[in-house]
């Protein structure tokens, strides 16, 4: 059970996680700008509605996709939020977790059932109007559907809490109150419940505890400061800003996914709020009218004469026990959370990873250093990166006598069971670890510049079984393929352009000669998005995602040389564009050169590989190392 929770709050991270950045901006906007605001201002406070209804629960929504399905699921489950959103009047945030996913769930399951079918040609087509038609289908479904169902649970959750209130549980409300919060209704249920019967209240005794249920900033501050210190990685870094604007700026759904990525701590909030209400009533506290947003400064303007104390020591109280609740549950899975911080980060990307990650450690399964016998290096297509990453791991052990160890590339979805290691980029996390549960997981940042080899270095002393005997290369031989690479296809003094100018251009190139058909192109340019394809010393290796490798004919490659360079991402700059496109083993040869070139080379030998107006020059290095 617990296993499964965690699964879920990962899960639900990984759609909310990413899009961290956008609640916070969102925070800052409705904090200054709206009419209660620090810097009231109409026209900037109209941001406000429309990115909580639509811009929050649509990046939602494509995320949730994108982690079951790529980008092609990320828009699809778009598409799906968009009925959801359309269905009712408060934000669909849960809807979109729900709508996201199951749009992703539904295109994969689409396209792997007419993957054979396809006439060859209508693979474009056949995509496009399928994403759109699954997509509407399902934006239908969400409305008709899914939408009468949130605005039930609604209605349902501020008939419970009138019911506890009419029966003198005050302090119990909580429990329905702190989770509803959660699912992003707590405007429904603060103003439709608690303000009108606050109102009545304040006629009466001219202070209501009911106008602090709801708008008491000491739960969320709790689980907000739990993560400031003793969280991990993106959560850990966000969370002392989240904590700023819902403390100060009084915007509570800032700590909304805090709790949604790490469910069990719903009983912090539940907890908190519960001491928060008790000490109100304990002490006599109240406000006056509604706190408007729920922030401190807010509350205290709103605070009745002589309830300072009161009011105060009920956020105290209530920020107090959710910390010391929070801090049991985020320490108690800090070791879990650190590992799967990455995939986290990805999200683009997907879902959560271990923190090994770019730090190049290893991950929580180790195998020890005299076990080691076999590492795969895995990418989405297995033909380009994972081919490279392989190849220079493969020449360093070797180097250092460990020929026992064979070091092959794959693509995800094909990893042998017997792989022992792992190594893949961070934004294939999930992906890779679902593959190959049975192997220890490394991620990295950059396939060939890390430090896998120092991380398995260091486990292979005094562990692994140095030989000096010659060992055959697993690449499938050091004979290039003829017609794999031809010295037309080796371009040099090209014109700089921008990157997906050069991207374009070497995939035409691969298909002008017959290596690719025409989607190649677009998934050479969509896996350019995803993950940077540039390597190092000045080279990229543009290539297409898993996706379109059906659309591979037969193994090529083409060299393109820019004396200027070409901008890829991070600034670096590429000055050999090496367009790839495998099919088998045949292109690895080329590959293995290109590990030599990106080790061993000098700059001063690639500045005139990089200027040479010599095609041959080129082929020659490339063809023959």
């Amino acid at each position: 059970m617990q296993e499964a929770m965690q699964k879920f709050g990962r899960f639900l991270s990984a759609m909310v996680m990413p899009n961290i950045g956008a609640f916070i901006a969102w925070g800052f906007i409705t904090a200054l700008f709206i009419p209660a605001g620090w810097l009231p201002n109409e026209t900037l406070g109209e941001m406000v509605g429309p990115m909580a209804k639509w811009l929050l629960p649509l990046l939602i929504g494509f995320t949730g996709g994108e982690v079951i399905y790529q980008h092609r699921g990320g828009v699809v489950g778009a598409i799906a939020t968009a009925g959801i959103i359309v269905a009712t009047d408060i934000p669909m945030f849960m809807g979109a977790m729900i709508m996201g996913p199951l749009g992703g769930v539904c295109i994969k399951k689409f396209d792997e059932a007419v993957q054979d079918s396809i006439p060859g040609g209508f693979e474009m087509l056949v995509n496009n109007f399928s994403a759109g038609i699954v997509g509407g289908v399902l934006a239908c479904l969400a409305v008709i559907i899914v939408g009468p169902i949130v605005e039930s649970i609604t209605g349902g959750l501020g008939s419970a809490v009138g019911s506890i209130v009419d029966a003198g549980l005050l302090p119990l409300v909580s429990i329905l109150v702190e989770p509803a919060k959660i699912l992003f209704l707590n405007n429904a249920i603060n103003h439709g419940v608690f303000t009108p019967l606050g109102m009545q209240q304040v006629q009466e005794v001219g202070k209501s505890v009911f106008f602090m249920i709801e708008s008491n900033p000491g739960p969320g501050t709790g689980v907000l400061l739990a993560y400031t210190l003793f969280g991990v990685g993106s959560a850990k870094g966000s969370a002392p800003g989240a904590l700023i604007i819902h403390f100060f700026g009084g915007i509570h759904e800032i700590y909304f996914p805090y709790v949604l990525m790490k469910p069990t701590l719903i009983l912090a909030v539940i907890a908190g709020g519960i001491s928060g209400v008790f000490t109100l009533t304990m002490l006599n506290g109240g406000l006056v009218a509604p706190a408007a947003p729920g922030s401190f400064i807010a509350i205290m303007a709103m605070t009745a004469p002589g309830a300072y104390v009161p009011n105060i020591a009920a956020i105290l109280v209530a920020a107090g026990v959710s910390f010391a609740i929070s801090s049991v549950f985020i320490k108690a899975s800090a070791k879990a959370d650190a590992e799967a911080e990455d995939g986290l980060a990805a999200a683009q990307a997907n879902m959560a990873a271990r923190k090994a990650a770019s730090k190049g450690q290893a991950g929580e399964k180790q195998v020890a250093g005299k076990d080691i016998k076999f590492i795969v290096y895995a990418c989405d297509a297995g033909m380009g990166s994972s081919a490279l990453g392989a190849a220079a791991l493969r020449k360093k052990l070797h180097k250092d006598g460990y020929t026992n160890i064979t070091v092959k590339n794959f693509a995800i979805g094909n990893i042998p069971k017997d792989a022992q290691i792992v190594v893949s980029h961070e934004k294939l996390a999930q992906r890779a670890i679902d593959d190959s549960p049975q192997a220890e997981h490394i991620f990295v940042k950059d396939f060939t510049q890390n430090n896998v080899y120092d991380v398995i270095s260091e486990r292979l002393q005094g562990g692994g079984v140095a030989t000096s005997e010659p060992v055959a290369e697993e690449s499938g031989g050091t004979q290039l393929k003829e017609g794999v690479l031809l010295k037309e296809n080796v371009k040099v003094g090209l014109k700089s352009v921008t990157k997906e100018e050069a991207i374009q251009a070497a995939g035409e190139l691969l298909f002008k000669s017959g290596y690719v058909d025409k989607p190649y192109i677009e998934g050479m340019l969509a896996r350019e998005r995803d993950i940077s394809t540039y390597i190092g010393k000045g080279i990229a290796i543009p290539h297409g995602e898993n996706a379109v490798k059906q659309h591979v004919k037969k193994t090529g490659i083409v060299v393109m040389q820019y004396p200027n360079g070409v901008e890829f991402a991070d600034g670096n700059v590429a000055h050999l564009i090496v367009g790839i496109a495998g099919k088998g083993d045949d292109h690895l040869v080329i590959i293995q050169n290109l590990a030599t070139i990106t080790m061993d080379y000098s700059d001063e030998d690639l500045d005139k590989a990089y200027k040479t107006k010599d095609p041959q020059v080129l082929f020659d290095m490339f063809t023959k190392g």
